[in-house]
Order: structure tokens, then sequence, then C-alpha cells
């Protein structure tokens, strides 16, 4: 279909710039269909569903929370795994001269 731009009319040229975004649209779902379908297959194949693979509805599970390992002497309810960021009362006890192993529990 050999079609001469230069010649069709702006009115001709939108009717077809909306039928190209039409068709465009068609193809994308046409062509995510045949993704979804060979990615099932694939998954099958080692004997999964893709829902299987993808995580959905299904989270990983939570590693348990680490114990405390110390506590703020001034606030016992105030306590630190060893983990992560430091709290603030830990570089205040440690800024004020106290060592970790003071605060161990």
């Amino acid at each position: 279909m050999a079609t001469s731009l230069d010649k069709m009319s702006r009115k001709e040229l939108l009717e077809l710039r909306d039928k190209v975004e039409i068709a465009l649209k068609n193809a994308e779902k046409r062509d995510r269909k045949e993704a979804l379908k060979a990615a099932e297959k694939a998954a099958a194949e080692f004997g999964f569903s893709l829902s299987d693979l993808s995580g959905n509805g299904s989270k990983l599970p939570k590693s348990p929370k680490a114990n405390a390992k110390y506590k703020n002497p001034s606030n016992p309810e105030q306590t630190w795994s060893g983990r992560g960021r430091k709290p603030q009362w830990v570089h205040d006890a440690l800024k004020a001269g106290a060592d970790i192993s003071d605060l161990e529990i």
C-alpha cells in the first residue's frame, strides 16, 4: 500500500494517524497475549505457574526479629539488637565515655 503522504489533506492525515494508533494498540495487546502464553508455557515446563514465579500473593517469609543485645542504662525499655543504625541513646552513651560492652544486656 503505497500512500503518498505529501498529497493527503490534513484531515486525511489525522484520520490515518488515529487509525495507526488504534492498530498499534491492538498489535500491542496481541503481542502481550502471545508473550504471556509463551511465559506460561516456559514456566509449566519447569513445573511452575507464573504466579509461583512472580510472587503474586505469596511473600517470602520475613526473618525473625533480632533479640536485643543492648539496653539504655537510664531507660531499660530502650533496647537495640546491634543491627542497623545505632539509636541516639547509644551514640550519647558512647560520647559520654561508656564502652559498648557496658550497654550489653
